[in-house]
Order: structure tokens, then sequence, then C-alpha cells
């Protein structure tokens, strides 16, 4: 089947107007026809990411997007992506390399150096795949972001494509969302918006007719299709911690919400275990007691660090450790675990040393270099050297006696670190539970004894076949424009 747009961008009215999920769907929708397609976004912000096969970074929902077209991540597909360190500052990531820490002014002004590298990319997919399907950023009627815009009617005004605006009817006022930001648009803008998608519809059709009609005589521009709400899906989120299901099994996992907390999607996993109850601890809230605490990634460790003990949660830590439980540092967690986390250069905020929890013989020095790995090995605990598949992305190296005792072999070298007593493990490994494998041998660990194990590839690759499914009306419309 060939398909009319050799570029197709889908913006949306707000963020997490589901964007992400539309064209994730759509890239599985066109892979099913034969089409060579493609996802692509000019640029992301956001603390989710993943390790590319040529060795770079770039969004999560880029890596989704691009399982769901049949290939292996690539930068070209997100060749700008922004990780905020603080309020105020990201660092900036080109064509998957570190560039530079910038504040938000200073990257306003980058942004036309930032265009080259997207517009770059862009021509490089259009030379290899049929079909390059582009998420925009945000809304493009945020008026401030207007100047210098690479992320949604800026690129799409530079490149000279089709535009889908899609916008979210359960958060309600979805009718207001689209022609507000129709009337936020230049003529220009809006002329190149060829429809609309109204997602996450939950209820009588009927009833809702009344109100497309009168959109499409307001605007002037058709609803290509109305997407229903579906439940239970099982999706790399882009950023926001997602809200967990109702508890449904008796061990308790709990993770601390740290302000710049990046990759949860670490714990999907374990969100989908049926013995697993799961709990993302929130500001404000005491540490409940668990089987297991589980220090995650962190965008910017020291900063982090500090807000923990400002929450209170160091003596909660020590508590459940005294008390025989169990507790897993990721990546920027398991710094958290040593005796001292210094940051000479300023690699994450300001320069200088924070002393950590003390919990491993281990020091962390912050570098300019990232480390960026797709990896695979064994864990060194228990008696089955379970194998783990995952992903490297650090600019901290530790040294001291913790390294001695491995929490896996990675690629035939020793990673991470066991506690003597048993009771804490380290490790820079992102994806540590998604083998099924990995996850009983980690939560065997733990002290969970179970024959129930999850599978997440497999219940990813549904999901995507699933909202492929609900999507198909969409490339129906957009096919019948033609």
């Amino acid at each position: 089947m060939s398909f009319p747009y050799s570029t197709l961008m889908i913006q949306g009215t707000t963020s997490d107007a589901g964007k992400s999920t539309v064209v994730a769907a759509l890239c599985r929708l066109l892979k099913r026809r034969g089409v060579r397609v493609v996802p692509f976004k000019p640029q992301n912000m956001a603390l989710n990411s993943a390790v590319t096969a040529d060795g770079g970074e770039i969004g999560r929902a880029q890596a989704l997007q691009a399982i769901a077209a049949g290939l292996p991540p690539h930068t070209d597909m997100n060749p700008i992506l922004l990780k905020p360190s603080s309020d105020i500052g990201a660092q900036v990531i080109i064509h998957g390399k570190v560039r530079a820490e910038m504040n938000a002014r200073d990257y306003h002004q980058y942004k036309t150096v930032a265009m080259q590298a997207v517009l770059e990319s862009h021509e490089r997919l259009l030379q290899q795949y049929d079909c390059v399907v582009v998420e925009g950023a945000g809304s493009p009627a945020e008026i401030n972001l207007r100047d210098r815009d690479i992320a949604n009617m800026g690129f799409a005004e530079k490149v000279d494509c089709p535009v889908i605006l899609v916008a979210d009817i359960d958060r309600g006022g979805v009718f207001a969302h689209i022609v507000g930001t129709l009337s936020c648009l230049s003529e220009s803008e809006r002329w190149r918006i060829i429809g609309f998608v109204i997602n996450r519809f939950r209820g009588d059709i009927k009833l809702l007719e009344p109100g497309l009609e009168w959109l499409e005589q307001q605007t002037g521009k058709p609803v290509l299709a109305v997407l229903p709400y579906l439940h239970g899906l099982f999706l790399d989120a882009e950023d926001a911690v997602q809200p967990v299901q109702a508890s449904r099994g008796a061990f308790r996992v709990a993770v601390p919400s740290l302000p710049r907390m990046s990759n949860h999607t670490d714990f999907d996993a374990l969100r989908a275990h049926p013995d697993v109850d799961l709990h993302f601890v929130r500001a404000g809230q005491p540490i409940p007691q668990a089987d297991l605490i589980i220090l995650p990634g962190s965008k910017n460790t020291r900063g982090d660090l500090a807000w923990l003990r400002a929450q209170g949660w160091e003596a909660h830590i020590q508590r459940h450790l005294r008390y025989g439980g169990k507790m897993i540092g990721v990546c920027g967690g398991f710094q958290m675990l040593g005796r001292e986390v210094t940051d000479p250069l300023g690699m994450e905020g300001k320069a200088g040393a924070s002393t950590a929890l003390g919990l491993l013989d281990m020091a962390t020095e912050m570098s300019p270099e990232k480390r960026l790995m797709q990896v695979q090995g064994v864990c060194a605990f228990g008696d089955t050297q379970a194998p783990v598949i995952g992903y490297e992305i650090h600019m901290g190296v530790s040294t001291g006696g913790a390294l001695a005792t491995p929490a896996f072999f990675i690629d035939g070298r020793p990673e991470g670190a066991l506690s003597a007593d048993g009771q804490i493990l380290g490790t820079y490994l992102h994806g540590l539970f998604d083998t099924p494998q990995a996850i009983s041998a980690l939560l065997q660990w733990a002290g969970l004894n179970s024959d129930n194990t999850v599978d997440t590839s497999a219940l990813r690759e549904a999901s995507l076949d699933r909202i492929a499914d609900a999507t198909q009306p969409l490339l129906d419309a957009l096919l019948a424009i033609q």
C-alpha cells in the first residue's frame, strides 16, 4: 500500500493529549500494510530516555514508537532531547550526545542551531523511509514559545507538512481546546491542519455527534476520528508517573518519587506483577512499611539527595533496613547509597560535594562523559545466573570496596554492588526488571517466592496492537481524503 504523505505531523491541544500513542498506532498500522514508516520528534523534553542502537540517547516515547514501526531506536528519531536538571535549566542532547547544560533563556536563543540538527535528521529519514510520522511537543498554541519554534508549527511550516490536531476529551473542554488552539495560530498554520482527532472518548457516541457537527461547521475542518479510552495499556510513559492500579499483591514495594526522577519506566514490570503492590511515595508522605524500597534514577543526584533528606526519608530508610527490609538503588539511586557524591565541574548543578547515605562503601564523582550503552549479562546473586538485559545512562564514576561484590556480570565485567549482609543491591542498569528471568530473580532475592512472572515485551506488543486496532478509523479517514 502506498501512503499519500511523506511527512505527517501529529500535534496536540495540550500536553498528554495522546500524541505519542497516536504516532505509535499509525506506525504500527502502516507497518502492517508494508509501508516503510519511521517515527520522529524534533524536540522532546523528558527524563525518561532510551539508549539507541547507534549509542545515543532519545526520548522513551520515540523508542516505543520505533518498536511499533518494527525498527531499532535511532538518534535521528529524536534529534533534540532536553533533560531538566532544575526548574530553569536542562541538559541539551543533540543527535544523542550531550551538547551543553543551558538555562531556558539561553536555549531559546540556541534554537536556530538546534533547528539545523532537526532538519538534518528529518532529511536523512526521508531518504530511507516512505513516511515520517512526526510528534509535536506540548501545544502549538503556547504563544510565548512561538518565536524560533522547532517543536510544532515552526517545524511543520519549515518542511511544509500537513498536521492533525489531537484533543483529549476525557479531561473536559475538548471543543474549547480545539477552537482556542486554532485562534492562536497564524492563517498559514491553520490552513495546514487537515483535521482533528478526539481522543480518550467513553460513552455514547450519539451524544457526542451534535458537538462534532458544530465543531466542523465552526472550523471548516473534519473530525477524522474519535478514539476510545483504552484501559490496561502497558506502554512506556514519556515523563509523568502514571497512576498505579489498585493494590493486587501482598509484596509491598515503595519507590520515593524524587523531583528529578528519571526512567521510572524501570518499574513498569513491577506495576504489572500480580503479586506486587507498588507505591510511588509523594512529597509530604512517609515511606510506608514495605518489603522492598527502590531508590530510582535521578537527573540531579545531589539535589534529589538533599530533597530526600528534607522529606525525612533517610530515617525511614534506616528503620526499614534495621528491621530486615531489602533495598535497591538504580543509577542515581545507586550513587546515593554510597559515602559521598562529588560534582567538581558542576555537571548537575552547583559544583560541590554531598555526604551520601553511607550504606555502601563507595564514592561517586560526576564527570563530563556520559556512559550510554545497551547491555546484557547475568545476575551475580542467587543460584540460576538469570539473564538480564538493559541499558546504562549515567555521568558518574563510582569507586570503592563495595564494587568488589557485584550485583551483575555485564558482558563479562562486574557491575553494581551487593552489600555483605545481602540487604542492599545497587546498579547502574536501567531496565533490570524487564526480562521474566531477571524480575523473578530480583524479587526472590528481595523475599518474594512466586511462580508468577511478567514479560514486558509481550505486554508492550499486545498494547501496541490494541491501540493500532482502535486507531484504524483514523488511517481509513486519511486514505479517504486523497
